[in-house]
């Protein structure tokens, strides 16, 4: 190969790799619940507010407030699915509890107008999922005596699959 054909190779590798950063820098990558392993937080969550005699609804939604799983147990209220639904969604929408939302958004304080949203459920029960400190997903869980009893048995559900979750 001669110099102008090596020349014009390394323009086309050039351009080659200039198309592929481009493509790069207008494409995004993001990791979220697999449909098995959001069955799994649900069902071990539900499984320990059965333990502690407590009939709740439980929802997990993937990083985008998404519903994937919704499960009620038997003789859990009518509202709980969609108490559970909105605290996942609320979770996931402002990347926090929604026992931190509820601390600061009380009448009076600056960010009380989060409570009129519609949608948002801040009431305690709502957790975040986190892989590798990205978020990829959030549980609600609704119908136990109190948010923090809620709250409680998202936690285990949690803690249950957190190991499969880490990298």
């Amino acid at each position: 190969m001669d110099s102008k054909g090596l020349a014009h190779l390394l323009a086309g590798f050039a351009l080659l790799i200039s198309a592929s950063c481009r493509a790069q820098d207008s494409l995004v990558t993001y990791k979220s619940l697999a449909p098995g392993i959001a069955l799994e937080l649900a069902q071990s969550a539900l499984a320990n507010c059965q333990q502690r005699g407590y009939q709740v609804a439980v929802a997990v939604v993937d990083r985008f407030g998404v519903t994937q799983v919704v499960l009620r147990d038997r003789y859990a209220g009518p509202h709980t699915p969609a108490t559970a639904s909105g605290k996942a969604w609320t979770a996931a929408t402002f990347r926090t509890s929604t026992s931190s939302l509820f601390a600061i958004s009380q009448p009076g304080m600056m960010q009380a107008g989060i409570r009129n949203l519609p949608g948002a459920v801040i009431i305690g029960g709502g957790l975040v999922v986190e892989s590798g400190g990205s978020l990829v997903g959030a549980i609600g869980v609704s119908g136990a005596p109190g948010g923090d009893a809620d709250e409680a048995c998202a936690k285990a559900g949690i803690e249950a699959i957190q190991s499969r979750l880490d990298f």
